[in-house]
């Protein structure tokens, strides 16, 4: 399985954040950017191909952001999207990137947390010959693409931002598609809004039969990033956890190197230019907690790893 981040828009509802700076470089708390907390969920499910999709103004800044990946043990790709074509459309935009396998696919403007989504992504990235998406109460669900049940619980559609939503649960941004995503894709007709909806495509696998919907608890948190107040709401969020756990969310360097993608040796090489800022303080931490491997006296400079 490959992943894709589609990282479009032109994040009106964050102006004048958002009038030179694409919204997914919008930084939450400490961490770098929501582009990196995004990609942290596809390396959490072990996903190490990873696709990049924005507008054109703003892709040259996530490849001087996360340059080929080398550095996290990753292999990154960037495909524009000329203009605002939905959600679906990235599997048109990525077909010859996924090259017939199954993908895994997350809105760059969203955070996921949760005791075990680790685990819960790691065994949906192992589906192979359906779709899996996710459903997550809200109270607005009128903003969303809403899921419909029936009375025992069976899923009987979808509805794009409808006036009166038939339930409370709605898709958050991260889906697991097999490898007839993108020829699904490629049959869908935009909508009255002119675009590819990722609605539409669940729909079709929802009539052969092939999508699996699944709740996530209460356990778990879903931050849709888009307006001022819901950026705000995130940062507060991961700044709580952070400082009564002292732990850290979202680190890719940290990821990266617990699932062994890097060496300790590579990890000072990212921590050391960085040491000056809790970031790189944290990541240094990590190397002094593992005794097994010794702080070297010189290390190179940083270069791709």
């Amino acid at each position: 399985m490959k992943g894709i981040i589609l990282a479009g828009g032109t994040g009106t509802r964050l102006y004048p954040l958002t009038l030179t700076v694409n919204k997914q470089l919008m930084p939450v708390y400490k961490s770098r950017d929501l582009l990196s907390s995004v990609g942290s969920d596809l390396m959490l499910a072990g996903i190490r191909e990873i696709l990049v999709i924005s507008i054109p103004g703003s892709l040259p800044l996530f490849q001087q952001l996360f340059g080929d990946g080398s550095q996290w043990g990753l292999q990154f790709s960037y495909i524009e999207q000329p203009y605002l074509g939905g959600v679906a459309e990235a599997f048109i935009l990525g077909c010859s990137f996924l090259h017939g396998e199954p993908a895994f696919l997350v809105l760059g403007d969203n955070i996921f947390y949760g005791d075990g989504l680790g685990g819960l992504l790691l065994q949906a990235a192992r589906l192979q010959q359906v779709a899996l998406i996710f459903g997550y109460q809200v109270t607005n669900p009128q903003h969303y693409g809403v899921i419909e049940f029936d009375q025992g619980g069976r899923v009987l559609g979808f509805e794009e931002k409808p006036q009166f939503p038939k339930s409370p649960y709605v898709i958050p941004g991260i889906y697991f598609y097999d490898s007839q995503v993108c020829d699904l894709a490629a049959t869908l007709t935009p909508s009255v809004r002119g675009e590819l909806e990722i609605t539409d495509l669940n729909r079709c696998y929802l009539e052969q039969g092939e999508l699996q919907v699944e709740l996530l608890s209460q356990g778990y948190a879903w931050l849709d990033t888009g307006t001022h107040e819901s950026l705000h709401q995130a940062s507060s969020f991961i700044q709580t956890l952070e400082e009564r756990q002292g732990l850290k969310i979202a680190y890719v360097e940290e990821i990266a190197y617990q699932k062994g993608y890097i060496s300790g040796e590579q990890l000072y090489r990212l921590a050391k230019p960085l040491t000056k800022s809790d970031y790189g303080t944290y990541l240094m931490q990590l190397i002094d907690d593992n005794s097994y491997y010794p702080i070297p006296a010189k290390v190179p400079a940083l270069g791709t790893v």
